[in-house]
C-alpha cells in the first residue's frame, strides 16, 4: 500500500462515518453543548469545524495556501486557537453535508495534485507546529483530525441521550 491508497481509504472512511452521524443530529440542538466544563463548542460550531477539518488543511500542506491573511503569519499556535464561543457556527445539517462533501472532494483533489512522490518525500511544517514531517504524514494527521471531531460528535449525541453505539462511531 502506498500513501495515496492509505490516505484515500482513511479520508473516505472518515467522511462516510461522519455523514452517518449527521443523520442523528437534531436541527433544534445546534446550540447544545455539554453543561459541565468550559470552552465547549456547540453542536453547530462542531458541525462547522467538521466541514473543514480535513480537506482545507490538506490544501494548506499541499499548496502552501492556508487562506490566512499575511498578518497572521508568524502568529503563535495559542493565538490561532480561538475560544469556543468565538468559533463560527452552521445553520443546518444540510449545509454541513454540502460543506463536508466539498471538503471531501478538496481532500481527494489535493492528494491527486500532490502525487505519490511528494506525499512520500516532501517535508512540511504546520502553522501550529514547525516540526517538519512527510507530507503524507501531515495529510494522515488531517484525516485523524476529522476522526477526532467525528468522535466528539458521537459523544455529544450520546450525552444528548441519542441511541448511539460503537457501530455508529466506526460506521458499522
Amino acid at each position: 500500500m502506498n500513501w495515496t491508497e492509505l490516505l484515500t481509504f482513511e479520508i473516505e472512511d472518515m467522511y462516510k462515518v461522519t455523514n452517518g452521524l449527521l443523520d442523528l443530529v437534531d436541527e433544534d440542538q445546534l446550540d447544545w453543548k455539554p453543561a459541565t466544563g468550559q470552552n465547549w463548542m456547540t453542536v453547530g460550531q462542531l458541525l462547522m469545524h467538521l466541514s473543514d477539518a480535513c480537506g482545507a488543511p490538506i490544501k494548506g500542506f499541499v499548496t502552501g495556501d492556508w487562506g490566512m491573511p499575511a498578518e497572521a503569519e508568524g502568529t503563535s499556535a495559542e493565538d490561532m486557537l480561538s475560544p469556543a464561543e468565538k468559533l463560527p457556527t452552521i445553520d443546518s445539517v444540510a449545509e454541513t453535508r454540502r460543506l463536508l462533501a466539498e471538503d471531501r472532494k478538496l481532500a481527494l483533489d489535493m492528494l491527486a495534485q500532490a502525487g505519490e512522490e511528494r506525499l512520500a518525500n516532501d517535508m512540511v511544517a504546520a502553522p501550529w507546529n514547525p516540526t517538519e514531517m512527510l507530507l503524507g504524514q501531515r495529510c494522515l494527521q488531517m484525516a485523524y483530525h476529522l476522526g477526532a471531531h467525528k468522535a466528539q460528535l458521537f459523544y455529544y449525541l450520546k450525552l444528548q441521550g441519542k441511541p448511539v453505539h460503537t457501530g455508529h462511531l466506526w460506521g458499522m
